[in-house]
């Protein structure tokens, strides 16, 4: 077993997931699906078209927190990497923050009288927003000067860093929403929706913090590095 990460290519695919259940989300934004049989990471990453190194350095990355990878940007796929970080959007835009959305309001009593509710939604519908607006931001102006980059090009007023200095958190407003939740949300008997709900914030907001710490200190360092040998 690998308690703290440094899985290697050689060790068995399977392994991972029974060990560490929340790498199956790693598994879909590299779009492996489930059905590997008895192969090595190697040997999925080889069959499905991944960049072994890279899924790996996710992977240790997310479960140690550690970056093991500084200082190593040569030894990532940027396309490969950048693939990982578009899928996470669209996960996280398209799926999983309106399904929480839709258990929200479910779990919730959003008639007139209901103030609090109306202000958990609220909330929410901010924080979605919050977090629309920060992946735009890396869809519309990061990837495609990355995508440049990587054709040879040399895009003129802008690198990396300057993505660095203003990739600020994400996930604040959810903290705020959380104990709004948690200290003024008047139930009147057992809500087990509203529980499980809650639960699913507080994932996101564990999910969403490795999203960043990813884009951080694999994705910007990769990028840099692909910055000095073009050049820029």
């Amino acid at each position: 077993m690998h308690p703290h990460g440094n899985y290697l290519p050689g060790d068995k695919m399977r392994n991972l997931i029974c060990e560490n259940y929340l790498l199956l989300q790693v598994l879909s934004r590299f779009g492996i699906p489930l059905g590997f049989g008895d192969k090595t990471v190697e040997e999925v990453c080889r069959e499905r078209g991944v960049d072994c190194r890279t899924f790996l350095a996710v992977v240790n990355f997310t479960l140690d927190g550690c970056c093991r990878m500084a200082g190593e940007g040569e030894e990532i796929s940027v396309p490969s990497l950048m693939d990982y970080l578009q899928q996470s959007h669209h996960y996280f835009l398209d799926f999983y923050l309106p399904a929480i959305r839709r258990k929200l309001i479910e779990a919730i009593d959003c008639s007139s009288e209901h103030k609090i509710a109306w202000l958990i939604l609220r909330f929410y519908d901010e924080y979605v927003g919050e977090v629309r607006k920060h992946m735009a931001y890396e869809d519309e102006n990061v990837f495609p000067y990355v995508s440049a980059l990587l054709r040879g090009e040399r895009p003129p007023h802008y690198r990396i860093d300057t993505f660095a200095r203003h990739h600020g958190a994400i996930e604040e407003r959810l903290t705020e929403l959380k104990n709004i939740i948690i200290q003024y949300y008047p139930e009147q008997e057992k809500n087990l929706l509203l529980n499980a709900t809650l639960l699913d914030l507080f994932s996101c907001e564990r999910e969403l913090a490795q999203h960043c710490k990813v884009e951080d200190l694999l994705f910007v360092p990769a990028v840099a590095s692909l910055e000095r040998r073009s050049g820029q």
